[in-house]
């Protein structure tokens, strides 16, 4: 999955949820603008915000095992 996607995703779920972006910044514990690159497939957030983030909204990442 690449960057974008994950920000594609995210979007979707927070809009699906009725959440605005400051909402969901204020749930994650993540400032506003990281919530706005993330969801525009740009930056490089730390793996912890991206985690933060997605688990506020409910979502999870499953890594294939080879």
């Amino acid at each position: 999955m690449t960057q974008q996607e994950i920000g594609i995703a995210i979007k979707q779920r927070r809009k699906k949820l009725k959440v605005n972006q400051h909402t969901l910044a204020d749930l994650s514990g993540v400032a506003v603008n990281t919530i706005v690159a993330i969801e525009r497939g740009v930056g490089n957030p730390h793996l912890q915000t991206i985690l933060a983030v997605l688990d506020t909204l409910g979502l999870r990442v499953d890594l294939p095992l080879k």
